[in-house]
């Protein structure tokens, strides 16, 4: 939904902070200074907590791993000058710095792995060509004849000290069928073709002579042909080996100085947990929780790990049946009437926040009643100057956010009153001015009652429908199938209600309307009380849902008849002031004739004028207000707002000017 119309609260984090008890009254000034964690009454730490700091250990000492990992792989003697301070790095969330470090960790470690993979491998395919060399003078073998296993005979090649080659040949010569021996140096390979049975007592004795079987491919190729193969993928492998350590170097080289600084990093949290966890096991680490706007989580983090030396903090979102604080987060325009909605109740965290459309709705509101170019300016002047009388502390937010109110509302008031020409009533008048109106049709709409009523009626039913649409809304939202069927047969009830009503009762011909169309409408007017019906039975049950539902109906009309106080008190404030005039003007002959009638009857006049609009002023002020919040409270909020949630009020420090209030 655009925060046009409704908001939503600031989505908050809960905030776990554990202290060493030496460092508690550090860290409690410290989160008193950023001013951003509501504190929540915290138990004992318990082992869960003990848990969570082990976990968050070893998520650092793998890091740590990852690093140093990383970093053995750099030659020895390397000396690195890190540049950046090291506290910059320090006071960051270690999500953050885990984000940035072990993507780069990895990939270097997968590139090392790919390097050593390859280097194996070349060490392997350069042994076995070795190996089988000695074999290619005894004319054309396949590799598959030297590793064979069937049913009865297998053959192996085995590499092993000459003496340990011919002690097995001397104990186990009836055991083969064929054998081969080439001697290279102090090394013996030998060709050994047997029964399978005799397989494993074989090879045992090899080992226990100190020798091995080479491991052969199983590929039916000969021997000549994969000792050129394997040379020429050794050289291929080589060349790639090159390139990536080339490669490898260059990437390292150009990160040595940020993975030198994480491991310093990462050494010293790793160390400041390990002493955290060690002190909790001792019962000496304090635990203050709450909660946290998202968007000030890593600036408050920051500052806690740069200002005290062993501190842990735990961050996770809330849990579903939790309810953390609501943060308003409206826009500097209507935030003052956060205070209205504050009035009603505080929105709950998952909640939608009214106050953009209760702002836009109270001022036009307020400004429609008052509509007195003096009145309005007089009630400003009041929040400026006079309200500071009234209250205790004239500074504090609260204070602050009702003169904006003012302000906003008696702006809107201004204007509208400017457009209407209306001046403490007609007070032009007296001075043979007939109209000081900007817009004549405004002052027409605003005087005329039955047109200032209708004009009433439509706001009133625009904005009990701006209502029932956001019920209509959260109740698809909700999955709430009785809220979603009842609001839709309101709207098909109005829709197609109103025009019959203008029609039949009010005799007003519709454009584009026929006899057959009415007839339509008459039909949709049934559908929509039966889908009201529905709902109310869903809602409330069968017996009571079938006697309630009719104050679905009726409720709408009442609701918006309630708007006819706009016209009401407008008016009655307009004619209030013409009465004063009108006695002013009269009073004003009051006196012997000359210039004791001049004096008296100005007196008198005058004095009329100030106690009549004085009191006016007083008597509009308050019920524009009152009615106001009427209107924006019963007819609006109630369809679809229910409040009841607790309000973000952060631990901080007061750094504003204390308002200190002598004796009366």
């Amino acid at each position: 939904m655009a925060a046009l119309i409704v908001n939503s609260p600031d989505p908050m984090v809960k905030a776990r902070v554990m202290v060493t008890k030496d460092l508690s009254d550090a860290a409690l000034k410290v989160l008193q200074d950023i001013g951003v964690l509501h504190v929540e009454e915290s138990e004992d730490l318990q082992p869960v907590d003990r848990e969570v700091l082990e976990q968050e250990r070893r998520k650092v000492s793998e890091l740590l791993a990852i690093v140093s990992d990383v970093l053995s792989c750099i030659p020895d003697g390397e000396e690195v000058d890190i540049h950046e301070s090291i506290g910059t790095v320090y006071v960051r969330p270690f999500e953050e710095i885990d984000r940035e470090i072990r993507p780069l960790c990895n990939k270097l470690r997968n590139m090392y792995a790919h390097v050593a993979g390859m280097k194996n491998r070349l060490e392997e395919l350069a042994e076995l060509s070795r190996c089988l060399k000695v074999f290619e003078p005894h004319g054309e073998i396949k590799l598959r004849d030297l590793t064979f296993t069937g049913g009865y005979l297998f053959s192996r090649v085995f590499m092993l000290p000459l003496e340990s080659c011919e002690l097995l040949c001397q104990r186990m010569k009836d055991s083969f069928f064929s054998s081969a021996t080439v001697v290279l140096g102090d090394e013996a390979f030998l060709y050994v073709m047997a029964r399978t049975e005799l397989q494993v007592e074989i090879e045992t004795a090899v080992r226990e002579g100190g020798g091995r079987v080479l491991h052969i491919p199983d590929e039916d190729i000969l021997l000549t042909e994969f000792l050129s193969r394997a040379a020429d993928e050794m050289r291929g492998m080589e060349k790639e080996v090159e390139r990536l350590q080339t490669e490898l170097e260059g990437i390292t080289r150009e990160n040595l100085e940020q993975l030198a600084l994480f491991k310093m990093v990462l050494s010293a949290e790793s160390e400041r947990l390990s002493v955290l966890e060690k002190a909790s096991e001792a019962k000496y680490v304090r635990l203050i929780e709450g909660w946290v706007p998202e968007a000030c989580v890593e600036e408050m983090i920051s500052t806690l790990k740069e200002d005290v030396k062993y501190i842990f903090i735990e961050t996770k979102k809330p849990e579903e049946e939790e309810q953390p604080p609501s943060k308003y987060r409206n826009s500097a325009l209507v935030r003052p009437f956060q205070l209205i909605i504050s009035l009603f109740g505080t929105p709950k965290y998952k909640e939608w926040d009214p106050t953009p459309i209760v702002a836009y709705s109270f001022a036009l509101f307020f400004g429609i009643m008052l509509a007195d170019v003096v009145y309005s300016a007089l009630i400003m002047l009041f929040a400026y100057k006079g309200l500071r009388m009234f209250v205790d502390d004239p500074k504090s937010d609260g204070v602050k956010l009702f003169q904006r109110v003012l302000y906003i509302g008696g702006g809107v008031g201004l204007v509208i009153g400017v457009l209407s020409g209306s001046y403490m009533g007609d007070f032009s008048t007296l001075f043979g001015i007939e109209s000081l109106a900007l817009v004549d049709g405004v002052k027409e709409a605003l005087t005329n009652p039955m047109t200032f009523i209708v004009m009433s009626l439509v706001i009133g039913l625009i904005h009990i429908n701006i209502a029932h649409i956001l019920a209509l809304i959260k109740g698809i939202r909700c999955k709430k199938r009785e809220v979603a069927i009842g609001k839709a047969g309101l709207f098909i009830l109005q829709i197609a209600g109103i025009p019959l009503i203008m029609n039949s009762i009010l005799h007003v011909e519709i454009p584009f309307l026929n006899a057959q169309a009415y007839s339509v409408l008459l039909y949709a007017v049934g559908l929509g009380v039966v889908l009201i019906i529905i709902a109310a039975v869903m809602e409330k049950g069968v017996f009571m849902g079938s006697i309630f539902w009719i104050f679905d109906i009726t409720g709408v009309l009442g609701d918006v008849m309630s708007y006819c106080r706009l016209a009401g008190v407008s008016l009655a404030t307009y004619y209030l002031a013409l009465c004063f005039n009108l006695i002013a003007s009269l009073v004003s002959g009051i006196g012997p004739a000359g210039i004791g009638q001049m004096v008296i009857g100005t007196l008198l006049a005058v004095l009329v004028l100030l106690f009549g609009h004085g009191l006016n002023l007083v008597l509009s002020g308050i019920t524009c207000f009152v009615h106001s919040l009427r209107l924006c409270f019963v007819e609006f909020l109630f369809k679809f707002y229910d409040g009841g949630g607790g309000e973000y009020s952060p631990f901080r420090l007061n750094k504003r000017p204390v308002f200190v209030k002598g004796r009366s």
